[in-house]
């Protein structure tokens, strides 16, 4: 938990955000049963979203994908997508904050969306 809440404030520092913009926290699947994030979200009282391959094909990620995390998890990429799918989840209009960042065993990438409905 602490080496993603490391790089959390990392990626929300890069865009002069703080936890206190955030509305929720995503994943895929996959890591439904990581306990560190499962931690995180709980340390931010935050909900924490899971979403299948299949929905994370609808929101490319900007950094395209690879083949490794195509084999590991279904989808050629997750951070991205998975930001994306939450803020699609939550408003209109989901927009990348940028590409992903990294640390030594995680990823983390950030969205907006609009609360205003589309015209």
């Amino acid at each position: 938990m602490d080496e993603l809440l490391r790089l959390l404030i990392h990626s929300l520092t890069q865009h002069a955000l703080t936890v206190d913009n955030l509305i929720g926290l995503a994943s895929i699947a996959h890591k439904r049963d990581e306990p560190g994030l499962r931690q995180l979200a709980e340390h931010l009282g935050l909900e924490l979203v899971f979403f299948t391959p299949e929905q994370l094909s609808r929101h490319p990620a900007i950094s395209g994908g690879s083949t490794l995390s195509q084999v590991a998890t279904g989808s050629p990429a997750v951070a991205e997508p998975c930001a994306l799918a939450l803020a699609a989840s939550l408003g209109a209009r989901p927009r990348a904050l940028g590409e992903k960042h990294r640390s030594a065993s995680a990823t983390c990438a950030l969205a907006t969306f609009s609360r205003e409905p589309l015209a």
